[in-house]
């Protein structure tokens, strides 16, 4: 599992780990697992041309060692200082004793337009607020350079803490962070910024609690649910899909197809979609009697192309099985209803939803998106799993938050929310709690879109076709 911690956190643990070791040797450790990622990325260091964008802090004396480390390997190295008064008097020393120079930023467009590589330590993980202007124009130019931009633990401009981004920001094609992940490395807007991560052990004892957790392969293989010898279709789970409407018969169609691909060992629909499921799907035990009854179920998902049909939303959240909550059944959802369950209860939003549900513009749900999910599960004592280009699940009790790694942007398309809530929903009955229902749907769902999509466009259907393949893939890793 690949975590994130706060800055907070990773302060603490530096601290400790400093008081253990010589002066200055933890910036070091840093430094070295930075000068050989930058060259790796140029394979060959001898004769190429370095610029360091060097603030006041710490990141700046990263920057400043890994510079002298590959001026000794014979790179031109040359920091651009924004605070020559302040930079740090160790890493500036090393780097002038290796051969490299400083200029003033000023000096640095034409510089940076004939690098090759951009190491940007400009501000660290404890900047807040976006960048002042001086940093700001460094960042501009950055930008329009063609050479490699290299970020020293997170891009100068991003928040670490909540992935936040306020004006301008660095975008890297590689960051190198240092200990461990910082939540802004794994979420929307920032980790766009970031380009690829990689991470470099300096030896920090961190704790087990995480901000943040991206659950891989082998996580998601000890959660999925695997039929035994003893198993029936009722001990497998039983999914009920309370979904559809006259307008919209395919939501219900495309829910049952993800909830069929999802585990349980059956699948109810109820709805006014009846006659369009059992075309498509005849093994779907079908009712028109409403979710109170239509039969035992493990869990329900209700909501999918509803319509304003709040009857059926109602009576599935009067019920005492697991809840899964989407598209209008959010608009329709009674919080109270919602807060007073004592079954699980998962809410999937997307941000324009979610928006809807905080009473604020979509654009600040999309620009603080941790903050936003975490919101969501206190104001409804539920597990919301918050679609997106980066999808988190945040439980009602607090805990880590779970991001998503997998994912396509071809799965921006009509019906596919509809096919993660049947699947989801499938896991649910299964028996998973619903924040590893919601993570372990989220990430086989975009797996799917991986493999469906393959770099073309992709329909809803595909995706829950390719869940088997994204399943087995999972499970033979």
């Amino acid at each position: 599992m690949r975590t994130a911690y706060s800055v907070e956190t990773v302060r603490e643990a530096e601290r400790e780990l400093m008081a253990r070791l010589p002066d200055g040797a933890l910036m070091q450790r840093a430094a070295a697992g930075l000068a050989a990622a930058c060259a790796d990325l140029l394979g060959r260091v001898y004769g190429r041309r370095v610029v360091l964008l060097v603030g006041s802090g710490d990141n700046g004396g990263d920057a400043l060692y890994a510079g002298a480390r590959l001026a000794r390997r014979g790179a031109g190295v040359t920091a651009v200082l924004l605070a020559p008064e302040r930079a740090h008097g160790g890493g500036l020393a090393a780097l002038r004793r290796a051969g490299g120079r400083t200029v003033a930023p000023g000096d640095a467009e034409e510089l940076v337009s004939r690098a090759d590589l951009l190491l940007d330590g400009i501000v660290g993980i404890g900047g807040k607020g976006g960048l002042r202007p001086d940093a700001a124009r460094l960042a501009e130019v950055a930008d329009r350079s063609r050479a490699a931009v290299v970020a020293v633990d997170l891009p100068s401009g991003v928040d670490a803490d909540t992935g936040e981004v306020r004006g301008a920001a660095v975008r890297a094609d590689l960051t190198v962070t240092f200990g461990t992940h910082k939540p802004g490395l794994l979420i929307d807007p920032a980790r766009e910024y970031a380009g690829s991560v990689r991470l470099v052990d300096i030896g920090l004892s961190l704790p087990p609690q995480a901000e943040l957790e991206a659950l891989q392969h082998a996580d998601v293989r000890r959660l999925l649910p695997v039929p035994t010898g003893e198993s029936d279709k009722y001990r497998r789970g039983v999914v009920g899909i309370a979904a559809g409407s006259a307008r919209y018969p395919g939501a219900a169609v495309l829910a049952v197809y993800g909830a069929l691909r999802g585990g349980a060992g059956a699948v109810r629909y109820v709805g006014p979609a009846g006659d369009a499921v059992i075309a498509r799907f005849p093994e779907t035990l079908v009712s028109d009697r409403g979710p109170k009854h239509a039969g035992r179920v493990q869990a329900w998902v209700v909501g999918p192309g509803a319509g304003d049909d709040a009857s059926a939303v109602g009576e599935v959240l009067a019920s005492d099985v697991p809840v899964l909550i989407d598209a209008d059944g959010l608009r329709l959802a009674d919080r109270d209803a919602v807060r007073a369950r004592t079954a699980p209860t998962l809410m999937t939003p997307h941000a324009g939803e979610a928006a809807a549900l905080l009473g604020v513009p979509r654009e600040e749900v999309e620009g603080a998106r941790l903050a936003s999910a975490r919101e969501l599960a206190g104001r409804y004592g539920a597990t919301v799993l918050l679609k997106g280009s980066t999808t988190l699940v945040a439980d009602a009790g607090g805990g880590a938050v779970r991001v998503n790694p997998t994912g396509t942007a071809w799965l921006a398309t009509a019906g596919s929310g509809d096919v993660l809530s049947g699947l989801a929903g499938s896991l649910l009955a299964s028996g998973l709690s619903a924040l590893d229902a919601g993570s372990v749907g989220a990430y086989l769902h975009g797996l799917a879109g991986r493999f469906a999509a393959d770099g073309a466009p992709v329909g809803a259907h595909d995706v829950a076709e390719a869940v088997p393949a994204a399943w087995r893939e999972v499970r033979d890793a």
